[in-house]
């Protein structure tokens, strides 16, 4: 049993030992005794610890998850969806304590985290509507013949999510996942292991079976032990693209399906007659919400002509800003000298320092970084051309549009892309040319809303398809084609 957490604001909060969830029971790691602490951002102090898994808790959940596939996979799809119904409204009346839990042990300020439970309840409510999207096609073929689509669960699947949306970003896969009738194995960051602790919770008291989700804690070898298990059909993975790439292929080299998104360098383009004001506070909440630690947060601002007045602005706007009010801690202290190590580096190479971050505080000890911004950066510095993944935004000036493109698509990732302007040509013609999955127009966090996919292009993502919306549904199965004769026809075809 896992009791709500009783944290009401930011002060120090203890929290259970994450430990796996197998079979319906939460359980110590069968062979391993390495652990971690699970520490609270903002404080820099341990809120829990995390017992680290290994092969042979995959293993179990594995074998768990293959015990309950039988029954599953045999509920009718609206009794499958009937139980996130029960979610969504657990997580509603919990949507305070899942909030403060996931603001503790990953940074966010409260309204950031509140904010990613209610993008996962809206990804919950997309699985409630699939047995009206999944209802298959029928069509008669030939005189007295039919052929019948349906989507088959594949079986026992798996999903490894990331530190920095511990709640969300495992909604992009258990709704299509398990309401098409597969059982799950879950390996959230070990960094962040306390969110779905709680959601597993409301699960079971939602009236999910035992062993349909079971959760196992751990690293580095949970993760290849994942790829590499016969008994998982398939892998969904989020994180940094050098580990999606590893994934990616591990996973194939077994014959499963993988579906991996990696990491980003979204390029914000601005041009001299975008709107100063929407355009400053757009371009501000990009790149240092969430801390920065978002794979759709803005990192360079690339200027086409002169865009003075609109740097300053938010130059003006992003210096206004106090840590640990207007924006969280990083997750750790090595980020912290990784971000800086990068700023460091760009003032070094001639950027200038507009905005500067190194050295902030928070009001309990912590990690942090204050938004940092740089002018003058160019393409080839690490901070105009890898994912810094904290809260800098780097401004790049060229001289047109054309130039512009031609740095956005240079670059190998193509997560994200968006044009400031008040020109609906521009518009088009960047929407049209940049080499990007998800794109905006005036809107510096392009995510898609359901039941459009999430999913970049090149090195933000590996394998088919996005990773939510319908295409999430059809990864997470495979599609039965019946072809039926019953009565006998005059007419002679090849199918006679």
């Amino acid at each position: 049993m896992i009791p709500p957490f009783a944290a009401k604001g930011y002060e120090l909060t203890q929290f259970l030992t994450a430990r796996n969830y197998i079979a319906g029971a939460w359980c110590d790691p069968l062979t391993s005794k390495d652990s971690l602490e699970v520490m609270n951002p903002r404080h820099g102090k341990a809120m829990s610890t995390v017992l680290m898994g290994g092969r042979d808790d995959v293993d179990a959940a594995v074998r768990s998850a293959q015990a309950a596939f039988a029954d599953w996979s045999k509920w009718p799809i609206r009794d499958r969806a009937h139980v996130f119904y029960r979610l969504r409204s657990a997580m509603e009346k919990h949507l305070e304590e899942l909030s403060w839990l996931l603001s503790h042990e990953n940074g966010k300020l409260y309204a950031e985290a509140k904010a990613e439970v209610e993008k996962g309840i809206e990804c919950v409510e997309y699985g409630c509507s699939l047995p009206n999207l999944a209802a298959g096609e029928k069509l008669e073929v030939s005189r007295g013949v039919t052929c019948e689509l349906s989507y088959a669960p594949l079986g026992v699947v798996a999903g490894v999510v990331p530190f920095n949306f511990p709640n969300m970003v495992p909604f992009w896969m258990l709704p299509q996942a398990l309401v098409a009738g597969n059982t799950f194995v879950l390996k959230p960051s070990e960094q962040v292991p306390l969110s779905m602790m709680r959601v597993a919770q409301l699960f079971a008291e939602c009236g999910l079976p035992s062993g349909v989700l079971n959760i196992v804690q751990g690293g580095q070898p949970v993760v290849e032990a994942l790829c590499d298990h016969a008994g998982i059909k398939a892998l969904g993975f989020v994180g940094s693209t050098r580990v999606a790439k590893a994934v990616y292929a591990r996973a194939s080299a077994s014959s499963k399906r993988a579906l991996c998104l990696g990491g980003a360098k979204n390029h914000l383009i601005v041009v001299p007659d975008a709107d100063v004001a929407l355009t400053a506070d757009n371009v501000v909440a990009s790149f240092m919400g969430c801390a920065g630690q978002r794979c759709m947060a803005a990192s360079v601002l690339v200027a086409v002509g002169d865009c003075d007045h609109i740097i300053e602005a938010i130059r003006v706007r992003a210096a206004k800003l106090v840590t640990g009010t207007d924006m969280g801690p990083v997750t750790q202290e090595a980020a912290v000298r990784r971000i800086v190590g990068y700023i460091d580096a760009a003032e070094k190479a001639g950027a200038k320092v507009l905005v500067d971050g190194r050295g902030a505080k928070g009001d309990a000890g912590g990690y942090w970084v204050g938004p940092t911004i740089l002018d003058n950066v160019t393409p080839d510095m690490p901070a105009g051309c890898e994912e810094i993944f904290g809260p800098v935004l780097s401004i790049v000036r060229v001289p047109n549009l054309e130039r512009a493109i031609e740095i956005e698509n240079a670059n190998p990732y193509g997560n994200a892309s968006s044009i400031y302007t008040t020109s609906g040509d521009v518009a088009k013609r960047v929407m049209e040319s940049v080499d990007a999955g998800m794109c905006g127009v005036n809107v510096g966090v392009p995510v898609p809303r359901e039941p459009f996919g999430f999913g970049g292009w090149n090195d933000s993502g590996f394998g088919a398809g996005n990773m939510t919306g319908w295409d999430g549904y059809r990864f997470w199965t495979r599609q039965r084609k019946v072809t039926t004769k019953w009565a006998l026809q005059k007419d002679i075809t090849w199918m006679s």
